[in-house]
């Protein structure tokens, strides 16, 4: 019956993603209103039409041919890489770090767009590679290749946050695509190994603090531990049912620093409580099943892989910036898709979404390569 007061066209929509995503959007729209002493300028309005344009943008990609995704994996990875090399030589300097592009509408910043850039192109790896090859260890070397470059080029603007996301994302697929369990677990214990030396030659000064920090933050309250120390207070602060829409003393008093991106969900938690926390979480979990059911119907192990890793690239923003805002790890500039503020995270976030719905497109039309 519906689908005779509902146009097709619309109908066929997959909005047991879309609705979900609506919710979350507005949700942070009011959030970011909040923040900005309940005006919409400057951010909550920008984040609109940053949804706006994105979305537009998802629908674009969810039409194109998987031909097209595998024709164009490679020029694409290609592409970001250069855009890695041209912000560490040019780019516009923020905070300290060389990260961004200045596009006048938009600061973009290009390691973010290689998180899906970095599944994308292992899923065709992997999808072309012969099953007996999997388990070989020459199959490492190239992968070490497309992984290594641009986690590199991404770890020296400097972004350690970002490039171990890009690093995460790829070893999901890698996992993923069958490769031997003893060498995530060979792989796990060198890590281990190198991370004390990596930790006292590698890391910044500032990178270091911020491990410190996690371990003990009430050692400076008003300094390196400030961020998170007033990020606890928020949440804190905001118990079961929060303060009240507008009523957030933490941000409106500019306590909470980056009220409007990275803690951006302390400042939610602060005027809409555990209630509103839960409400986010439920969201994110229902995006997250939609998406692993979409791999696990794809059609083949190019589309399967690809939507794993892209619904992963999403998990991977939220577990890390909620463990971030609320203590439970370092703190690294990542942002909460569709709350936080922020053209280049809600960008990446929308090319999952839509590279999501192109593969279910896929599997509702039985894969075909040209459809």
């Amino acid at each position: 019956m519906s689908r005779r007061i509902i146009p097709e066209a619309i109908a066929r929509e997959p909005w047991g993603l879309l609705l979900p995503l609506f919710a979350l959007n507005t949700f942070g729209s009011l959030v970011l209103y909040s923040a900005a002493g309940g005006h919409l300028q400057p951010w909550a309005l920008l984040h609109e039409i940053h949804f706006a344009a994105f979305l537009v943008m998802a629908f674009v990609i969810s039409r194109l041919p998987q031909a097209f995704f595998r024709n164009m994996t490679y020029p694409v990875y290609g592409a970001l890489v250069i855009l890695l090399v041209f912000v560490d030589l040019f780019g516009s300097v923020r905070g300290g770090s060389q990260r961004w592009i200045n596009l006048g509408f938009m600061m973009l910043q290009p390691s973010e767009l290689m998180k899906p850039g970095i599944v994308l192109v292992l899923a065709h790896f992997f999808d072309n590679l012969p099953p007996a090859m999997t388990r070989n260890w020459r199959t490492l070397l190239p992968v070490a290749g497309l992984v290594g470059v641009p986690s590199l080029l991404v770890i020296i603007q400097p972004d350690l946050g970002t490039g171990l996301s890009v690093a995460a994302g790829a070893a999901v697929v890698i996992f993923l695509a069958g490769l031997p369990l003893r060498w995530f677990i060979g792989a796990g214990v060198a890590v281990a190994i190198a991370a004390p030396v990596a930790f006292f030659t590698l890391l910044h000064d500032y990178q270091r603090k911020r491990v410190f920090v996690f371990l003990e933050p009430e050692k400076d309250l008003l300094g390196d531990g400030y961020h998170i120390t007033q990020s606890k207070i928020a949440i804190g602060s905001g118990g079961f049912w929060g303060k009240g829409f507008g009523n957030g003393s933490q941000s409106h008093l500019d306590y909470l620093p980056e009220a409007h991106t990275d803690f951006a969900f302390a400042t939610m938690a602060e005027e809409w409580g555990v209630l509103g926390g839960l409400f986010v979480l439920a969201i994110f979990l229902w995006v997250f099943r939609w998406g692993l059911k979409v791999a696990r119907n794809a059609p083949d192990r190019f589309s399967s892989l690809l939507a794993a890793g892209m619904t992963f690239t999403i998990f991977f923003y939220m577990a890390i910036n909620m463990m971030m805002v609320m203590g439970l790890a370092p703190v690294v500039g990542i942002p909460l898709p569709w709350i936080s503020h922020g053209g280049s995270a809600m960008m990446t976030n929308m090319i999952c979404v839509g590279t999501l719905m192109a593969v279910d497109r896929w599997s509702r039309r039985g894969g075909s390569l040209s459809s």
